[in-house]
């Protein structure tokens, strides 16, 4: 293995690869090409082909499409140790948003031949995958749902949950400390909201008590989070 290949532990990283077997991925690590783009470089556009994907492992990369009415809408940001580009490249239908680097970034292409050939030689593959799309499609019908359904400091929480349990898995500490990369504007397109309402819900979370700034991280209080998350519940 070069230098350029990493390890099984990095490749079973990404959810998408983390039950392949050991020669599943060997083979993944040998046809992936490494990558680094500035920040501000188109990956793909909305319409084009895809024809491959990328694991992330350094940097950020900005999901979007642009409306209509020339309005940017942010889907999400995708950052080091996830893939994107995925949807299309399984499908084999055209982009469906835009991906542009947010900070200097680099990650490993895998191209469809290479991909769909690596799934013919190893059938017990498309189940990790079929579990990895499903997965995507419940975290997006809980965006949309909390977009919805829930007024903006409960979506607020929500995001600063979803982010912590991508760190911490399902089984989140009583306190916990975060740092949010995304700036309030960014977060705004993220939450479907303007950024001055976004300022009023970060400061409506703090006088609960939930979150508290700690220099360029947010200290979190699960509990009261969870609270804020599920008013309806509540």
């Amino acid at each position: 293995m070069s230098a350029t290949q990493p390890n099984r532990v990095f490749w079973r990283s990404f959810h998408i690869f983390e039950d392949f077997g050991n020669e599943a991925v060997a083979a993944l690590a040998e046809a992936a090409m490494l990558r680094s783009w500035p920040a501000g470089t188109v990956l793909f556009q909305r319409g084009d082909a895809g024809d491959h994907m990328i694991a992330l492992s350094e940097g950020r990369v900005k999901l979007s499409l642009i409306t209509l009415g020339g309005k940017e809408l942010a889907l999400r940001h995708v950052e080091a140790g996830a893939i994107l580009g995925e949807m299309a490249l399984l499908d084999g239908q055209p982009r469906s948003a835009d991906a542009v680097t947010v900070v200097p970034s680099h990650g490993h292409v895998i191209m469809r031949g290479d991909f769909d050939r690596l799934l013919e030689k190893h059938p017990s593959c498309a189940r990790s995958t079929i579990h990895y799309l499903c997965r995507r499609l419940r975290e997006t019908t809980e965006q949309m749902e909390s977009i919805a359904l829930y007024e903006l400091d409960a979506r607020l929480a929500r995001f600063f949950l979803a982010t912590l349990r991508q760190i911490h898995g399902e089984e989140l500490p009583d306190e916990a400390r975060l740092s949010v990369p995304l700036s309030q504007g960014e977060l705004a397109g993220v939450l479907g909201a303007s950024r001055p309402k976004v300022n009023r819900a970060f400061a409506s979370l703090e006088e609960a008590g939930a979150i508290r700034r700690e220099g360029t991280a947010i200290g979190c209080d699960i509990a009261l989070l969870m609270d804020l998350a599920e008013p309806l519940e509540g």
